[in-house]
Formats: C-alpha cells, structure tokens, sequence
C-alpha cells in the first residue's frame, strides 16, 4: 500500500490499516500513511488482528499463517503449485487466498498483471546492474583519446523482462541481440531496434499465443541447435542478460560452463532466473560472482527491491484493481465472484476449500494466431510462363475494349451529325488518354500527381473558355463550371505542392 492507492482503497469503502515501518524503505514514512487517513499500528500481529484483508509481496511464513482466521483474505505472492502445504495450512485456517502470481493473462486482467510488473522492473535493473558492473560505456564513442567500440549485449528470453532489458539496452546505444523460442516476438525484438537472432531449424515452434503468452517447452534437437548457437555468438557477446522462465518449472540451463569460458574477460551475465535454479550453469543464488577468467555473474532475485518506490507503487496499483474488482458495489463489502475469470484464476483457498488449480479462463488468453502458409517459390520457367501468362490477358482486355469502344464510336456515327462527331470523337480521345495516364497511378501518389495535373487542367479552362461565348445557354453554364471547377483543381494543387515541399525545408 502507498498513501496514493490508499486513498483510492478509500474511495471503494475501506478502512486501511498498515505496519509501522512498511514503507520506510520505499521512501514512504509512517506520517505520509497518516496524512492519507490510514491507521498505523505497531506490529503485524496487531494487523492481522484488524485487518479483514491482508496484503502482502512474498508468501507468508508459518507463524503468519496461525495468524489467519476465519473468513480473512490474504493477497500476495503465494506461487501455490510450488508452496501446497503452506496452501493447505491457509485453507486450515479458514482464510481466502488469492495469489497475484496466478492472475491470468487476459487482457481486462493486464491491470492486476503483478507479475508483469515485477518482471519491467527486473529486465530494467538488469540492464543497469550490468552497466554498473561493466569496464565500458555501452554506446560507442570516437573521441580525442580513442576509440570505443559499442558494447554488445545478448538478451536471451524476450518475454515482459526480456523486452524491457531489450528497450534499456537500445536507448543506452549497445548493439542489442535478442533470442526467444517463440518466433512471433522476432517483428516486436526488431521493432525495439535490437536484431533477433535466429537459429537454422526445421521444427516449428509452437506459437506462444496457444500458451498464454508464455514459451512452450523446446525439443531436445532445438535445445541443441539452441546451444549451438550460443556457443557460437558467446566469444563476441560483452553482456548477457538470461530471462527464460516459465512458470511453476526449475530454469531451462542455457548457457553453460563452456560457454562462460569462452566470453572474454570484463564480460557480465545478469541472471534473472536464479530464483529457480539459474539459466547459467555457473549461476550463485543472491551473489555476485567473477569466474577464473575474469566475467561477472550476478544472480540476485531482488532486482525489484532494488528500485523499491518503483516496485511498491506498481504492486500496491495492482492490489487496488484488484480490490475494485473485488468491491464491484464500492460499498467496503468485498464480494469473491467466483465466475469471474480473474478472481477465480487468482483464488487458490476459498470456504475451506483448496480451488487450485483453477480451470482455464473462459476467454483464452491470447487468440492463437492462425498459420500462415508460405507461398511456394516459382522457378525461372515458371515466373516468365506467368508473366507472358498475364502480358497475354492484358492484351486481350485492351484488344476487346477498344473493339467495342469503335463499334460504340460507329453506331453512334450513323445517326449524329458531322458537326457533333468532331467534338465527341475529341472527348473520346481526352477520356481514354486520362483513363490511362492517371489509373494506372498508386493511390498514394495522387496527391503529388495534382502538380501535373494543372497541365490538364488548364487545357479544360482553355477548352471551356473557347465555349463560354456560345450562344446555348446550356453550353454557359457548363462552360463555367468546368472554369470554375478546374481553378479550384489548380489553386489545390499549388497549395498542396506548397505543403508537401515545406516538408522537406529545415525553417
């Protein structure tokens, strides 16, 4: 909780209570909690006495468990696949629990995506613990005393943390690499501006949008060519920067031993799996440790607590969506819809019964993105059979409209007078001559095109002025508004042109 969703906690009907001391590391003094009209007591135990809902980051502890009671909810990170018996001993309580770690990923539920949160923050972190640890700068430089060439820096796993440390790592001017197992995020890696590398693989991955958005399992033949590929990018590569982790599973080891040995000296490798085992073999829990041949390996598991006013003010945005979407009335009473795709995918206790784990939302995650065919390569025969193929249909087209333009052009040439055949066969010409010259144009050039137009239109004013005398009143006023009519087509234009080539000028 900070005193700002506190306040918003308010507006919903709550009374709020917190720890004394929660947010001094966080920069949030116990006054701040009182000005915002929030009860401070001395001691948790005292908390959870008052509190009918409770809100933590980490799982709880065995003696915060006795501390639970019947009917009292706990919303934190509780990771109930990994943690059952401290799941069993909550719902022996009698105590709802809701995992934030279990929110699924659906898009009305990206607001309460604590996980999400946690992971912008940690792949932004990594990046700046790398720095921090770094010999270099990371853009390069060409000054007076030398030349420095740009770091390059190798992001393995292009998920929420993936692609933060990909956006960091860019904006800090380093050649950025990026690898996932997904091959859909290749358009969002290169879109960041960091090159995605890709592995000379028949197997088809399975599309991340069929799993929620989070990476399927590799083949063993892909986790080799996998390796393969690290082994060969891992000499040139100044930063490594590991995120595969996929949820309720041990870390997939990515880069090995080996492949530390060969990086040179004065390279990093941020880990951010370390919490569950390490995507590098050499990897340490919660330390920072240099190799014999000189790389540093950071496996701290609190790159969110690093930056911990950042942290808490998204954590405690998550918790108070996810209280708007528990208090729907806004009357203070909390009602556990347990149809509710999001509250039912977060509860893992509810009524003294263990709901984990939920079935699977009623809205997929992701639509599975539909497989697209690749075209099939024509030969050299096959492309110039298509091209006369077409060249002979166009002819044919332009061979039958002129046929039956002429027998129009007769027919209508046996019943009118000379006199009127001599303009309209003019007309004719005019219509086909535009026809060709301005249909065949893109759409998008039509607009520069209206600077060649003035030519035709003047010709039209020539034309209708020529006319505009004629004794027909009919002919007048047609003759007029065809002036008017192509004025305005010329005036556009040059006002057009003006625009488009003020564009182009520096003032």
């Amino acid at each position: 909780m900070t005193p700002a969703s506190a306040k918003d906690l308010q507006k919903l009907g709550y009374d709020c209570v917190i720890e004394s001391g929660a947010g001094e590391a966080a920069g949030f003094a116990d006054a701040l909690y009182t000005e915002a009209g929030v009860e401070v007591v001395k001691t948790a135990a005292a908390l959870y006495k008052a509190a009918d809902i409770i809100a933590k980051v980490r799982p709880p502890e065995d003696a915060e468990i006795k501390h639970l009671r019947d009917g009292q909810t706990l919303i934190s990170f509780f990771y109930p696949a990994q943690n059952k018996e401290l799941m069993e001993a909550a719902n022996g309580q009698g105590a709802t629990v809701i995992a934030m770690d279990m929110v699924p990923r659906i898009s009305r539920a990206q607001k309460m995506d604590a996980l999400s949160s946690m992971a912008n923050i940690a792949g932004y972190r990594a990046v700046i613990e790398a720095g921090n640890n770094f010999g270099r700068f990371f853009t390069g430089q060409v000054t007076a005393a030398g030349k420095v060439p740009p770091a390059k820096v190798l992001v393995v796993g292009a998920g929420v943390a993936g692609l933060a440390a990909i956006g960091t790592s860019t904006s800090l001017g380093a050649i950025t690499y990026a690898f996932d197992v997904r091959p859909e995020v290749a358009e969002q890696v290169e879109s960041m501006g960091a090159e995605f590398v890709f592995l000379d693989f028949e197997e088809e991955q399975q599309d991340g949008s069929a799993t929620g958005g989070y990476a399927s399992v590799s083949s063993p033949e892909f986790a080799a060519a996998q390796l393969a590929k690290f082994r060969e990018i891992a000499p040139e590569m100044d930063i490594v920067i590991t995120t595969a982790l996929i949820p309720g599973r041990d870390a997939p080891e990515l880069w090995t031993k080996d492949m530390v040995e060969s990086m040179k000296p004065g390279s990093v490798i941020v880990d951010l799996a370390a919490e569950r085992g390490g995507n590098c073999k050499l990897t340490v829990k919660d330390e920072k440790i240099v190799t014999d041949n000189g790389v540093t390996i950071i496996g701290y598991t609190d790159f969110p607590s690093r930056m911990a006013a950042q942290s808490s003010t998204l954590y405690a945005t998550n918790i108070r969506h996810m209280m708007t979407d528990l208090t729907p009335e806004k009357d203070g009473q909390p009602n556990h819809n347990m149809d509710d795709d999001v509250i039912r995918g977060a509860t893992a206790t509810h009524k003294g019964e263990i709901t984990f784990p939920p079935p699977p939302p009623k809205v997929a995650a992701i639509a599975a993105a539909p497989k697209k065919e690749k075209p099939k390569e024509l030969t050299v025969a096959e492309k110039q059979a298509a091209e006369v193929a077409a060249f002979k249909a166009q002819t044919r087209n332009q061979v039958t409209l002129l046929a039956v333009g002429a027998v129009a052009l007769l027919a209508v040439g046996l019943v009118a007078p000379a006199s009127f055949m001599q303009h309209f066969i003019v007309f004719v010409l005019s219509v086909f001559i535009g026809f060709q010259v301005i249909w065949g144009v893109a759409h998008s050039l039509h607009t520069p095109l209206m600077a060649v137009t003035n030519a035709i239109s003047s010709i039209i004013i020539l034309g209708a002025l020529m006319q505009i005398g004629s004794g027909s009143w009919l002919v007048m006023i047609l003759a007029a508004l065809s002036v008017f009519m192509a004025g305005i087509n010329i005036f556009g234009g040059f006002m057009v042109t003006r625009r488009m080539l003020a564009m182009f000028q520096k003032s």
